[in-house]
């Protein structure tokens, strides 16, 4: 599970960089952003829970 979440956050970066330089779709991107890392967030919570 923690593997799908930190490709999701991967891609949800991937997707703001890309938006962030194209201009194209505006505050969406910034919440694609926020969303990603606290994926990123969540899945270093939850490995350290798990240890």
């Amino acid at each position: 599970m923690n593997s799908i979440l930190y490709i999701i956050a991967v891609i949800l970066i991937i997707g703001w960089a890309i938006g962030t330089f194209a201009y194209a779709a505006g505050s969406l991107i910034h919440i694609l952003l926020v969303i990603a890392v606290i994926a990123v967030l969540l899945g270093v919570i939850r490995g350290r829970s798990a240890v």
